[in-house]
């Protein structure tokens, strides 16, 4: 299928093998260590200096959104659903999913969404063996080392894009000369049970679902972690999502708790600007697909 000039191209990772687990806790030790500013970025990254001091951004901006799925399909369904409900009208937006093509429920998720036509959204659903799903890293740098966006937004499927705050987002970033930024707040759910209603109640025709947002509180926020790391095109394709660093391309076995979010911002030379944009939401839950249960009944 033809890519729109927005969305990244789906290039495969390299074939390499899981390291032994002795090497693998050595180089997770040596890189949260090295993150903590014992070691200079320099030796691992490229230098991000020579980028321009501010972004060129199109009118309207390129905004390429990526997130990664893995038996979490009823809150991606929650995640896609948002924008189809709350379509940017002032930004060109490409929702990229990683996925697993043996994970049937997501698959089913993508292929519903993947036939709803919604202006300025389109959509660019990845397959990846399950042992580079589980890398989050991984499908990251495929994304922006390849992206085509103005601006690249790395989340997580438990995100939602409510109300107006994709286009809110792009007015900030056109001004933007930082290299990283992150929403200072978005709403947040309380710990979610497995059967709580939102997760179960998939009895209506279609797919298309939205939250109560009375079930969100404000949480705060102080850098870019997680799932709002959001990131200039021109870094994304110059270095990557810590594209030099073998370690956090390597497949693994199970999922791999994420500090490669702050060897990044160590890469960047910064912990992440705020910007004030609301409308974003997270649901939080209390069973984990990265464990092999998978969220909901669908």
């Amino acid at each position: 299928m033809h890519k729109p000039a927005v969305c990244s191209g789906q290039s495969s990772p390299k074939k390499t093998n899981p390291l032994p687990t002795f090497f693998d806790s050595t180089f997770e030790w040596f890189y949260r260590y090295a993150a903590s500013g014992g070691v200079p970025a320099s030796w691992f990254g490229p230098d991000y200096s020579t980028l321009p001091g501010k972004a060129s951004a199109r009118d309207p901006l390129h905004l390429e959104i990526v997130s990664h799925c893995w038996n979490y399909a009823n809150i991606l369904t929650y995640q896609l659903s948002s924008l189809v409900l709350f379509p940017p009208k002032e930004t060109v937006v490409c929702m990229t999913v990683y996925y697993e093509p043996g994970d049937k429920r997501t698959r089913k998720v993508l292929d519903y969404f993947e036939k709803q036509q919604v202006e300025n959204v389109h959509w660019n659903f990845c397959p990846l063996q399950k042992e580079y799903l589980l890398r989050r890293a991984i499908g990251r740098n495929l994304a922006a080392r390849n992206t085509n966006a103005d601006w690249i937004f790395f989340t997580d499927c438990d995100v939602l894009f409510r109300e107006q705050s994709i286009d809110l987002l792009s007015q900030q970033l056109k001004e933007q000369p930082n290299l990283l930024v992150y929403p200072r707040f978005h709403m947040v759910s309380e710990l979610l049970p497995n059967d709580d209603e939102l997760f179960t109640d998939f009895t209506q025709a279609g797919m298309i679902r939205d939250i109560d947002p009375g079930r969100f509180y404000r949480e705060e926020r102080t850098r870019a972690v997680g799932g709002f790391q959001i990131a200039r095109g021109d870094a994304a394709r110059l270095g990557g999502y810590c594209g030099d660093i073998a370690y956090y391309h390597r497949p693994v076995k199970r999922w791999r708790k994420c500090y490669e979010d702050r060897t990044f911002r160590w890469l960047l030379g910064t912990q992440g600007t705020a910007v004030e944009v609301p409308g974003f939401y997270r649901i939080r839950h209390a069973a984990k697909g990265r464990k092999g249960k998978a969220v909901g009944g669908q």
